[in-house]
């Protein structure tokens, strides 16, 4: 690695210990601007000339300057400094605006928001300031921090703010509502008392990490969305890395450290590239924004800047600049009067205690006049006005009044001077979405609907949008013509028959309007519009033979595939989402405000519209504090639920109705993956992984699909046999559901043999689990745990089987435990068996019978070979007759099937049961039945390599 020789300049006098000095470019590298802690002025240097035109010098502080910043447009200047005042001056003239805002204590960072009318600043004082910079108000205070924050660092979007403290803690602020979007306790170095080293968090350009210093002497990237680690760069730093700045493009980072090093490190391939080593501690350091150079800034208050660090072999670090808009309006800071009130009362009572400032001006005049110019200066209000967009937040003088009149009419004093201001934060209900549909982009295509089906993408095309139909199997679906939509539609739903499409209101005479295109019809001219005049559609869904629409007045539009308007219901709150499926249709809708512990209350109901009923309702089971993300119907009909947190939930009867999350991303979720959800069956879930930070697939390249094990959230057992446990439970719930659907259809008298026999098979693949399970058990002396999976056993066979292989394991007392249990069962099948139906058993014949639930196919598991070979002595023996059927299906239909085969096998079976002989297990384990056998599958059918096959979403 060559050396380099970089000479330093003075630009500030630090006498005796080093001081924490800062630099910074502005927007066009005309200028860049320099501060010590140990001086109270500021210089503002030429960037085009540094060696010939001195620096101007702006004096306005009483003691050293601690921190500043320039908004992103270079027009204004803010400066905190040890005296306790926070600064604002035009830029790059250095004329002094107003002392904006006062702390009690020592400032340590400021920085601006991205449309620089938001300055945060912070220090030795408990909470972040964000201050107005049109009329000095302070519009919020972060409180979180147990230590004096030295690092502020707004998301390049404006929505978010990155702070961290002297102990080492991250905090990420949601801007919108004031909450904390995650804690990182201690990542960084505790720097304690010192004043000359700071932490400090910076966002990537890009706005998809945050880099943070760490305890190795490394730099941490952690996610944007959920605060997870992603990866570290390490290189050959000796001590604690005390400042780190981005390239523009964020493909490259500049760190200093303790050790008196500066390193380059190109972030792709996490490696260090460059370095160099200094005199004194680099504190500072700053990209110069159209160059490929980088200003640095020691504890002893002297600057250079370091030319051509990146070799002209690699991709330069201004090419490739993320272009990323942050937002105009301060619509996310909304407040209710009750904390303006307080908020304004605490600022003038330290307006009161201010005097005047150095330039002989107070700071309450100069807050006063600054407002007095914003209220009446028309050039200024329209640049505010369009600034703001229309939206923005009320000056002092508005709030002052709203506050005082609101006090008067409480007739009552409050105590405190700033309260609790993000308990008092109202959190927003989540706005509706459609399944499948993905944001528009400005010139790219996107998804309105994607399902397991197909997918409708839409694309602007010269002033109108092109969208196009497609479906994952092309030889299953018909080829559908695209469209041009004159309507610009941004939502739809497709099935096998057709596709719905819908768009919001544009304005007040642009209607709202859905349109239905059917795929085949006999009919020409078989498309058909609504027009809605007042309302607009939310969400939209189609099913066999009808189509729906849920609109902003809280209506269920129910419509024939021909157009005919069959039903019009009222929901009882504000739509979240809908979904069809064949005949069913599932409706979220919010039941209340967002709780005040960020939860939003949904509630969904799933209709049956060709039967006009409502056959499911209840609530919608979230993760604390997330949103929903996703809902659809399996392939096997059941309801399912996807939220922010990752977490995949399927609808059961159990319980009276139940949430089961069947599905994680906290155990499953690769690091740099986000999933984004299709559809499920009883086993898998299908998805489209997406590159951390992106929540939504891109449309092309054609994304690929994902098929991810369902796997529950289970702790962490002392078996050591968490696969198999979520096996079983899987298994039970499959089992349980076949069950249902076999009572549901014997009760209207349609035949149920098909299902019977898949619940047979079921259960004999429950049972080889619960085989596997006990092994287990028997392996880790669990004997207890064995005994209660011997209880849940269904097949006679099974149980035998179990019986021979603690026999074969030696366990003689396990054995006896398990024949006892296998008497009690057949007697007790016996006894039912005589009680419900006498007329059937005449002679007392027993029908073996348990109490099954529900699973998966088997997954393949390796076991003893004990285990294996009873396994497959006993598969082959196991017979129809055993199987399992609830009370009210056999009475319903084994009169008819078995009554001719009955006769010859009552006395057989009556004599065997008779003849047991449960002392001696082993000896009677292969004794073989002389009823009617049933063949067992030994494997079951391979899925179709195309998981879309068998969609029925």
């Amino acid at each position: 690695m060559k050396s380099r020789s970089l000479k330093l300049r003075e630009a500030h006098k630090v006498g005796g210990s080093a001081a924490f000095c800062s630099i910074l470019w502005d927007h066009k590298a005309e200028h860049f601007v320099t501060s010590s802690s140990s001086d109270p002025s500021i210089s503002v240097h030429d960037g085009l000339s540094t060696s010939t035109l001195p620096p101007t010098i702006l004096r306005h502080h009483q003691d050293g300057v601690t921190s500043l910043a320039l908004s992103n447009d270079s027009t204004l200047l803010a400066s905190g400094s040890i005296d306790h005042c926070v600064k604002l001056y035009k830029f790059p003239s250095g004329e002094f605006q107003t002392n904006i805002t006062r702390f009690t204590l020592p400032i340590r960072v400021l920085a601006f928001n991205g449309s620089g009318s938001l300055l945060a600043a912070a220090g030795d004082d408990e909470g972040i300031k964000l201050i107005n910079t049109f009329d000095g108000s302070i519009v919020r205070v972060l409180k979180g921090h147990k230590g004096p924050v030295t690092g502020l660092d707004f998301h390049p979007n404006g929505e978010l703010l990155a702070s961290i403290d002297t102990t080492g803690t991250v905090l990420c602020w949601e801007l919108q509502n004031g909450v904390v979007s995650f804690t990182l306790k201690g990542v960084a170095p505790d720097t304690g008392f010192n004043t000359s080293i700071v932490n400090i968090p910076r966002w990537s350009p890009d706005g998809r990490t945050l880099a943070v210093p760490g305890l190795r002497n490394d730099v941490v990237m952690y996610d944007r969305f959920t605060g997870e680690k992603l990866f570290a760069l390490r290189g050959d730093h000796l001590e604690a890395i005390c400042y780190l700045t981005w390239a523009p493009n964020g493909k490259y980072i500049a760190t200093s450290g303790l050790d008196k090093q500066v390193l380059l490190w190109d972030v792709d391939k996490k490696q260090d590239i460059d370095r160099h080593k200094f005199e004194e501690r680099i504190c500072c350091m700053s990209w110069k924004p159209n160059g490929n150079a980088l200003s640095v800034i020691d504890a002893k208050g002297r600057y250079g800047v370091w030319e051509s660090l990146v070799p002209s072999s690699m991709l330069s670090p201004t090419v490739g600049v993320p272009d990323i808009v942050p937002k105009k309006r301060n619509e996310i800071l909304d407040f209710d009067d009750e904390v303006e009130e307080e908020i304004y009362r605490a600022s003038e009572s330290l307006d009161d205690a201010m005097g005047d400032s150095d330039d002989g001006e107070s700071h309450h005049t100069s807050r006063k006049r600054l407002r007095k110019k914003t209220l009446i200066d028309e050039d200024v209000d329209d640049a505010y006005e369009e600034l703001n967009d229309g939206s923005s937040l009320p000056s002092a003088s508005e709030y002052r009044k709203k506050s005082h009149r609101g006090h008067r009419e409480k007739q009552g004093a409050r105590s405190g001077a700033f309260k609790g201001i993000s308990a008092s934060t109202k959190y927003k209900m989540q706005s509706s979405f459609q399944p499948g549909a993905t944001p528009p982009e400005p010139g790219k295509r996107t998804f309105l609907c994607y399902n397991m089906l197909g997918c409708i993408t839409t694309i602007e095309h010269e002033g109108n949008s092109r969208i196009e139909t497609d479906f994952h199997d092309t030889g299953r679906g018909p080829r559908v013509s695209s469209m041009i939509d004159i309507y610009g539609f941004t939502m739809a739903s497709i099935n096998e028959t057709g596709c719905v499409f819908a768009n919001p209101c544009k304005g007040e005479k642009n209607m709202s309007v859905l349109m239905y295109r059917p795929f085949r019809s006999w009919a020409s001219n078989s498309e058909w519009t609504m027009r809605f005049e007042g309302e607009e559609v939310k969400v939209v869904a189609n099913g066999s033979g009808w189509v729906a629409a849920v609109t902003s007045l809280n209506l269920l539009r129910v419509f024939s595939e021909g157009g005919l308007q069959k039903h019009i219901l009222s929901l009882d709150g504000p739509v979240v989402t809908a979904v069809g499926c064949k005949d069913h249709l599932a409706v979220v809708t919010h039941v209340s405000d967002c709780l005040p512990s960020n939860e939003q209350v949904m509630e969904f109901r799933v209709f049956n519209i060709s039967k006009m009923t409502q056959e499911l309702k209840g609530r919608v089971a979230l993760t604390p504090g997330s949103r929903l993300t996703w809902i659809g119907f399996s392939e096997e009909g059941s309801l399912s639920s996807y939220d922010s947190e990752g977490v995949l939930r399927v609808f059961t009867s159990q319980y009276g109705g139940s949430w089961i999350p069947v599905f994680s991303t906290s155990k499953e979720k690769k690091q740099e993956e986000n999933y984004w959800v299709v559809g499920l069956n009883t086993s898998s879930l299908y998805c489209i992984a997406c590159k951390y930070a992106e929540m939504f697939p891109q449309v092309t390249p054609k994304p690929i699909l994902t098929i991810l094990d369902l796997s529950l959230p289970l702790a962490s057992s002392d078996l050591g046999a968490a696969s198999l446990e979520n096996e079983l439970i899987l298994k039970q719930l499959r089992l349980y559901e076949t069950q249902r659907k076999v009572d549901d259809m014997a009760l209207v008298g349609v035949d149920t043999t098909a299902l019977e026999d898949e619940a047979f098979d079921l259960e004999v693949s429950q049972d080889k689990c619960i085989l596997r399970l006990i092994s287990s058990c028997c392996s880790s002396d669990s004997f207890a745990r064995a005994s209660e999976l011997m209880e849940l056993l269904t097949l006679e066979k099974s149980m035998r089987a179990a019986i021979t292989l603690v026999t074969k394991l030696k366990l003689p007392f396990l054995a006896e435990k398990f024949s006892s249990i296998l008497e009690e069962r057949l007697l007790e099948e016996a006894s039912e068996a005589a009680v419900t139906n006498p007329a059937l058993n005449p002679n007392g014949e027993v029908v073996t019978r348990v109490e099954s639930k529900v699973q998966n196919p088997p997954a393949s598991i390796q076991t003893s070979e004990n285990t294996e070979a009873v396994m497959k002595s006993s598969a082959t023996k196991l017979s129809a007759p055993t199987l399992l059927k609830k009370s009210k299906v056999s009475e319903g239909l084994k009169l008819g099937k078995e009554q001719t085969k009955k006769d010859k096998s009552d006395d057989a079976k009556i004599k065997e049961i008779k003849k047991l002989n449960l002392k001696n297990p082993v000896n009677n384990v292969n004794k073989e039945d002389k009823g009617q056998e049933k063949e067992v599958n030994q494997g079951e059918a391979r899925r179709s390599s195309n998981p879309f096959l068998k969609s029925t979403v």
